[in-house]
């Protein structure tokens, strides 16, 4: 794959910006709806802050790298007012500068949750508002892919919402899980919200699974091409890391089984826990690879 320097700028600003998104997104979900104490906790405010900063330095970024990388000039250029204007007038900027509004809006609802605490979290008013919020992002992340260039762009661009919308409720809600709630070990949480988060976690990873085939199959074509081509190669690097990534999930779901019991009864004795935390911390860890390769597969051509 030819790489140019702002090109290379370009893939990490995607994946900074699909990183946040998964955080930011996924964190809000997990509050609204599995845990909405987890807004009084240090923790939890810290991945959606994170979430929200990345994912809008992220899009403002990816905005004037496009138009670096489209004008092949230096990646330092991405703040000229002349490459912005350019990419503002097309299909992408424009989709990017409506992205960029609603992380702004996602301030809102971030600062709301963070003034207030559980009592905002449990509002339906800042449910609707993060719900609105996180659609939008969601839509927004899926208009300038490779979704809307095939065939059946209707089938690709649902496929494409609902497996970010997979990833973003698993990746988000392993970061809280893991800076909020086992940072903690309270027993009662781990015996609430651990049960609550691994059936998501199931549905999710199976939501994921099932888009990602949907898009394989439209975007790439007949099999053969996934040895043939750069895309197809990065796509099994993808699917390599994300087989690992299920396998260590697999050992997290088997904890939950077998020793969260155990874990509660000793009131989430930190040498029982610790297992399970170094399996969510791994998952997490991992997922930051295959969000690099999905960020190396917007920008490649499925052709070659």
């Amino acid at each position: 794959m030819d790489l140019t320097p702002a090109k290379a700028w370009y893939v990490l600003a995607r994946c900074v910006d699909y990183f946040g998104l998964t955080l930011f997104a996924g964190g809000l979900f997990f509050l609204a709806v599995l845990w909405p104490e987890g807004a009084e906790q240090r923790g939890t405010r810290r991945v959606l802050t994170t979430g929200w900063v990345l994912g809008l330095a992220g899009t403002l970024a990816g905005i004037g790298l496009q138009g670096a990388w489209s004008a092949q000039r230096p990646a330092g250029d991405l703040f000229s007012w002349d490459l912005i204007r350019q990419v503002l007038d097309v299909h992408f900027g424009q989709v990017w500068f409506a992205k960029a509004l609603l992380w702004l809006l996602g301030g809102v609802v971030l600062a709301w949750v963070l003034q207030r605490g559980r009592a905002a979290a449990t509002t339906t008013a800042w449910r609707v508002g993060a719900g609105a919020i996180v659609l939008g992002l969601l839509r927004a992340s899926g208009l300038t892919g490779h979704a809307v260039e095939s065939k059946r762009p209707l089938l690709t661009q649902l496929a494409d919402f609902v497996h970010l919308a997979g990833i973003s409720a698993w990746i988000g809600g392993l970061a809280v899980l893991l800076f909020g709630v086992l940072a903690r070990r309270d027993a009662d949480e781990l015996a609430r919200v651990v049960p609550r988060y691994s059936k998501l976690a199931m549905v999710s990873v199976l939501l994921v699974i099932v888009a990602g085939v949907v898009l394989a199959v439209e975007t790439i074509g007949p099999p053969g091409r996934v040895l043939t081509t750069s895309y197809g190669r990065i796509l099994l690097v993808k699917l390599a890391v994300l087989a690992v990534v299920l396998l260590i999930a697999q050992g997290s779901k088997s904890w939950v089984a077998r020793r969260l019991d155990f874990a509660v009864v000793l009131r989430g004795d930190a040498a029982v826990v610790r297992p399970f935390v170094y399996s969510v911390a791994a998952e997490t860890t991992l997922v930051l690879v295959v969000l690099f390769a999905a960020s190396f597969l917007v920008t490649a051509s499925p052709g070659r």
